[in-house]
């Protein structure tokens, strides 16, 4: 019988790719699920990708409610938590966030403790090393973490630091730290498995719209999902991966350069070429709540060590332009722009 994994978030963009890897690889995968009614979509669309889907079960599961957590730990050899709300638009209350993402890890790490599982891999994000620092300039490595009391700290950064933390510090006090290993993924692009484009591809939906007169000078740390969901699998059995993080994150960008990546493949598409001044952002910021929420990230890219990602996967981490260029073709291809 094939090892089974507990895979939370399958219905997620990272989450599907993370399934669609694991049953590459011969594992068997119990894929948690909020509503039960996308189970067929979710079959389906990994199907589509080719995947062998006789290997694949879910289970109804809820971030904020105890329900169902120790009967789907049962026969469990590994968990992938990778479920974690992650949204565009900054909500008006941080909770909407921060709850859901820290009650969830509580819960998800609490009952694979109880079901001594081999290894817990935890989908964490750069948003969990990258704020607050002194120097914004210095490269930053897996040992730094971000200040969830800094100014510069949004929802989702402050969600995923105080998620990460929690986890660390209940591996620990179980004497199980080198049973858990983190994945802090940059922005994840890469091509669609079904027609729900998640969150991260909304951004390359924004860029081909044609609805955007011109673009901040916004950097954002880019990663391919193909090489986020890889990391996942090879983090389950690999001995150095056990207590440690991971970053992925292949470069930054900001939009303008992201828009010239996808401008040569569609050029009947009105993809913005002008870049707004940074005063004219700062100014606008003070009235809009999702650019001032990340206002960090304007004027100037953040250094990001990958390589320890990228000794682990034995190779250079995918280019940018290749991970964008494919969420911009699934997303044509499934009638989304």
């Amino acid at each position: 019988m094939p090892d089974t994994v507990l895979l939370t978030g399958i219905s997620g963009f990272l989450g599907g790719h993370v399934a669609l890897a694991l049953l590459r690889a011969g594992y068997a995968v119990r894929g948690s699920l909020r509503d039960m009614g996308r189970a067929d979509a979710v079959r389906a669309s990994l199907a589509g990708a080719g995947a062998d889907t006789a290997r694949l079960d879910f289970v109804a599961l809820d971030l904020l409610s105890d329900a169902g957590w120790a009967q789907a730990m049962r026969g469990v050899r590994f968990l992938q938590h990778t479920a974690s709300p992650f949204v565009l638009s900054a909500p008006a209350d941080p909770q909407e966030l921060i709850a859901p993402a820290l009650e969830g890890t509580r819960r998800a790490l609490a009952a694979a403790l109880a079901a001594d599982v081999e290894r817990i891999v935890l989908t964490s994000s750069i948003a969990a090393i990258q704020y607050g620092h002194a120097d914004p300039t210095r490269p930053l490595s897996e040992a730094d973490w971000t200040d969830p009391q800094s100014p510069h700290a949004n929802a989702y950064a402050r969600s995923k630091t105080l998620a990460e933390r929690e986890a660390w510090a209940l591996m620990a006090a179980a004497g199980r730290s080198d049973a858990l290993a983190v994945l802090n993924p940059a922005v994840i692009f890469g091509p669609l498995l079904d027609d729900d484009p998640g969150t991260s591809p909304l951004l390359i939906r924004r860029l081909l719209g044609g609805r955007l007169p011109a673009l901040p000078p916004l950097y954002l740390s880019c990663t391919d999902v193909r090489d986020v969901a890889a990391l996942h699998v090879a983090a389950m059995t690999d001995p150095t991966a056990g207590g440690t993080r991971c970053i992925v994150s292949e470069g930054a960008y900001s939009l303008p350069e992201l828009a010239a990546m996808l401008r040569p493949t569609f050029p009947e598409r009105r993809i913005p070429r002008r870049t707004l001044p940074l005063w004219l952002v700062r100014l606008a910021a003070l009235f809009d709540a999702d650019l001032r929420a990340n206002i960090a990230e304007i004027g100037a890219p953040r250094r990001l060590d990958s390589a320890r990602a990228e000794a682990r996967l034995g190779r250079p981490l995918t280019p940018t332009a290749q991970a964008a260029l494919a969420t911009a073709r699934s997303l044509v291809a499934h009638g989304l722009v």
